[in-house]
């Protein structure tokens, strides 16, 4: 039976931008190897269904990326890629071929930092990277993350212009989804707000909350680390190697323990827990 868990495996912390909405990361850069990508790949293979490729940096700027898709496809996972879109016009027809389940394109990239090309050049690499991905079977969601929130200066005046090269390159009737629209067979427009990572010397949001982390996801940084959700960048709450440790030992580690503890019982244990605006968003 399909148990639907996530493991975000960074494979590189390293990313061609830096975009006003992301914190970045102060840990040294790594870019994983062949064996280190196959090790990590196969100790969180028994808890995992889907594997992400990022908890920072850009997955499609590791040279090795369509190559670790096949890797991930051997051993069962389904692989879902998060990317600016930057690379797509040089490294698509690559990634293709690899046959990802999932492509996530976060288009608002663009404005929160230009890209060294032009806007026409970037939404048109994109949309024709969408279309092509979805005629060979893979789903492609288009993110517009930055609509105002809870968070300050949203940077979206370009989606007007994101959505009119849509229904350029996407003319047939859109459908309402839950969080957007289905555009094309397979294609998603996606929206979201702008949110702020937590930040573990900021104030403190929730102190009663729930979250998915170590539920149904966990995150590997490039150095192994293992993290218990995506929007630990800095590696602030490490719970274990798993270089050196299973996965099953460093799931059963006492902070393991309390923070899914914790959230069962509708509680943030921990210090960057209570600093996230995500936990507010699932509390009782």
């Amino acid at each position: 039976m399909s148990n639907h868990k996530k493991a975000y495996l960074e494979i590189t912390n390293v990313c061609n931008l830096s975009c006003a909405f992301c914190p970045g990361t102060t840990r040294p850069a790594h870019t994983l190897t062949e064996d280190e990508f196959v090790t990590l790949a196969n100790r969180v293979k028994p808890w995992a269904e889907y594997l992400y490729y990022h908890l920072m940096g850009e997955p499609t700027a590791h040279p090795l990326l369509p190559k670790f898709i096949s890797i991930a496809s051997d051993l069962g996972f389904k692989s879902i890629i998060t990317t600016n879109g930057t690379l797509l016009k040089s490294r698509g027809d690559a990634i293709i071929a690899a046959k990802p389940y999932k492509i996530n394109i976060s288009l608002h990239a663009f404005e929160a930092n230009p890209p060294g090309m032009s806007f026409d050049e970037y939404i048109n690499s994109c949309l024709d990277f969408a279309q092509n991905a979805a005629d060979s079977g893979i789903i492609t969601v288009l993110r517009l993350w930055n609509l105002d929130g809870k968070a300050d200066g949203a940077l979206n005046e370009k989606n007007d212009s994101i959505l009119a090269a849509m229904h350029k390159t996407f003319p047939d009737e859109w459908t309402k989804t839950r969080s957007g629209e289905r555009i094309y067979d397979r294609v998603f427009l996606e929206w979201g707000d702008k949110f702020d990572w937590p930040d573990p010397t900021g104030d403190i949001i929730n102190e009663n909350g729930f979250c998915y982390g170590l539920r149904d996801q966990i995150g590997v940084l490039c150095d192994g680390t293992v993290v218990p959700c995506c929007l630990d960048h800095n590696g602030d709450i490490p719970l274990g190697n798993l270089f050196t440790q299973t996965l099953d030992e460093i799931l059963a580690s006492p902070r393991s323990k309390a923070i899914y503890d914790g959230f069962t019982a509708h509680k943030c244990n921990d210090n960057l827990c209570k600093r996230c605006m995500r936990a507010g968003y699932y509390r009782a």
